[in-house]
């Protein structure tokens, strides 16, 4: 086990909190205040007129997605630099599996963009019958929400690996790795039930609450862990 980290650890682990608090906030905007108002999976037709009605907003939680994806690519690699002392072949295994994650919301967006283009235009659709470009872009909307849950197997793997490496490594308290270890189960599970179970995933929907706690825990828990180096030195 590591329990001593230099200054310049700190300094990464702080900027890997910045890292993690931008993933949050991108997420949870794009999601939840920019494109789930404008989706609704049962209605092809209201979807298509939410989104012409707001195509900023669209447009802008595809950006969001983005930098999240990039963010995501960044504190994979500082979460290596910082367990690569404690476990190196696991912190290894964590990092790719993270990184898989980030690939696979950056081409997750091709969904996303496919959808703007069957119903903003950009797209010779004289050849579909009337309804038929509403319905593919809902399809592609469908197709984007199953590509998250996807890419989520990757990053469940990876919190069970990462909340080993924080219970191994005394960085922060080992609660915080035993959250992230279960955060990635619940990601493991309510992705399999996405695709192999789909009538009870609404009923797993709660437990999602998990990974919110323990995800902003760790992040909080990464910025202190900063901002005690910041101390220190003044000192």
């Amino acid at each position: 086990m590591r329990t001593q980290f230099s200054h310049a650890d700190l300094k990464t682990a702080r900027l890997a909190g910045l890292l993690y608090l931008i993933i949050i906030v991108c997420g949870i905007f794009s999601e939840v205040a920019l494109r789930g108002p404008l989706v609704d999976f049962t209605d092809a037709g209201w979807t298509a007129t939410a989104i012409l009605g707001a195509l900023d907003a669209y447009r802008l939680s595809i950006a969001a997605d983005i930098v999240m994806a990039v963010a995501d690519a960044g504190l994979a690699i500082l979460l290596f630099v910082l367990f690569r002392p404690v476990a190196p072949r696991l912190a290894l295994a964590a990092m790719i599996f993270r990184l898989i994650q980030s690939v696979m919301i950056g081409i997750n967006l091709m969904n996303m963009q496919a959808a703007l283009l069957l119903i903003a235009g950009g797209q010779d659709l004289s050849g579909l019958a009337s309804g038929t470009a509403e319905a593919l872009a809902l399809f592609f909307l469908n197709m984007h929400a199953h590509g998250y849950d996807l890419g989520l197997v990757f990053f469940g793997i990876n919190s069970v690996m990462t909340g080993v490496l924080i219970w191994r490594s005394g960085l922060v308290h080992k609660s915080i790795g035993l959250g992230v270890a279960l955060a990635g189960a619940v990601y493991l599970m309510g992705s399999g039930l996405r695709f192999l179970a789909p009538e009870f995933y609404g009923i797993f929907a709660a437990a999602y609450i998990v990974p919110m706690v323990t995800e902003t825990a760790f992040c909080v828990a990464l910025l202190l862990v900063g901002l005690r180096s910041r101390r220190t030195q003044a000192a």
